[in-house]
């Protein structure tokens, strides 16, 4: 690492570490940065005056379900990617990318199309830093979860191309922030917020949580243009399609919920990170041993976006609590079908969601062209947040 490298990090971490005294002296207040930011949606932002708590049943949260621990798989190549990103960065992009580790920011996402963002873009990147930006992505996520999230951005230019529109859509229309200094020891992530969009990266020690994710399109193939044969989604819908049609029609009695979908059910998108959600559906207890293997490839199709390592830990996670992971369905059962499914387990919730048309068109029913997907880890630990507290609770910060 050359000299203006190190300056370059140093700068960087002196706003990390201005930010985080900041934040400590108004730890008690509720949250300011950011009030104002989604200009004219008030009444979506109002939550994060909220406390978090995280997504938990009636019951409440759930504890000691996200133990400090050695996982024996390095995060040394997330932490190298994210330091070469921010060298890259002038001094007036670090201090708008970089934050305090327990910032609100974490909290501030939102996978719609007109948000004003934070941190640095996409767009106005040179090629090194989207390249370095890239990189910080490559590291963290899985091959397969790198190209899904460059197609999403490819499609989100291909709704430019329909709707005329490439102010409010567009493939570069992304921004990246900074929680804490890149460390292999503190703790810290990254965020990537945008249209259709969004994974935010918690890292502690050689722990990783990847979650709130949204990956989602409209439209969900690209036809023409630029970016001709570019699709995304189709293994999510047509997975779960397969999981539900396995079913007999006693377990398909407890799975769907509903037959009639007029309109978008998912529960748990931006700004809904307290929502409290009883478990429903079919226990995977309840299913064969061939149907669980299906529920478990679904569930892999969302967890193996992370880092492969990394996702192995995750859907360990998983399996241990699989006799507690309900399967639900809203929709029809057809090839043709529009649906809903949720899959909720103590340490994992996924959304998936055929939804009304937006643009370049509006309609008052689901379509398979507009589909919408949430990743959450329930009972406190969206962001890292558990692993964080208990972090703060064995060192003085």
């Amino acid at each position: 690492m050359n000299m203006n490298s190190k300056q370059q990090l140093m700068t960087c971490a002196i706003f990390a570490v201005v930010f985080a005294g900041l934040s400590a002296m108004v730890i008690s207040q509720p949250p300011q940065r950011g009030q104002g930011r989604a200009g004219g949606r008030g009444a979506d932002t109002q939550s994060l005056n909220q406390p978090f708590v995280g997504i938990r049943t009636s019951q409440g949260v759930e504890s000691d379900l996200f133990p400090i621990k050695a996982t024996g798989v390095s995060t040394a190549p997330i932490v190298e990617a994210a330091q070469k990103f921010l060298e890259v960065l002038s001094d007036e992009q670090c201090q708008r990318t970089t934050y305090p580790v327990d910032d609100i920011e974490w909290r501030q996402w939102d996978n719609r199309h007109f948000y004003q963002r934070q941190g640095v873009g996409f767009n106005e990147m040179s090629e090194s830093q989207r390249e370095a930006a890239f990189g910080l992505m490559s590291s963290s996520l899985s091959a397969k979860g790198l190209e899904k999230s460059k197609d999403i951005m490819k499609l989100n230019g291909t709704l430019a191309e329909l709707s005329n529109n490439f102010e409010e859509y567009g493939e570069w229309l992304y921004w990246i922030t900074i929680m804490g200094e890149p460390s292999e020891s503190k703790p810290w992530g990254w965020q990537v917020d945008g249209h259709h969009l969004v994974i935010n990266y918690f890292v502690l020690g050689d722990q990783v949580v990847m979650s709130p994710v949204f990956m989602g399109s409209e439209p969900i193939a690209a036809k023409a243009g630029k970016f001709e044969g570019t699709n995304v989604m189709q293994d999510e819908q047509n997975k779960g399609l397969k999981l539900l049609s396995s079913l007999n029609s006693e377990q398909r009695q407890l799975a769907i919920l509903m037959q009639d979908k007029p309109g978008n059910n998912n529960l748990t998108e931006a700004y809904k990170d307290n929502v409290q959600l009883d478990f429903a559906g079919l226990p995977a207890k309840d299913m064969s041993e061939q149907q669980q293997q299906l529920l478990l490839e679904l569930i892999g199709e969302y967890v193996n976006n992370m880092r492969p390592g990394h996702a192995q830990i995750k859907m360990s996670e998983v399996q241990q609590h699989l006799d507690r992971t309900y399967f639900a369905w809203i929709g029809g059962t057809t090839d043709s079908s529009v649906y809903y499914y949720r899959i909720h387990s103590p340490v994992l919730l996924i959304e998936f969601d055929h939804q009304r048309r937006v643009a370049p068109f509006r309609s008052d029913q689901p379509s398979r062209e507009h589909i919408h997907t949430v990743v959450r880890t329930p009972n406190g630990n969206d962001y890292g947040k558990d692993l964080l507290r208990q972090h703060y609770q064995q060192h003085a910060h």
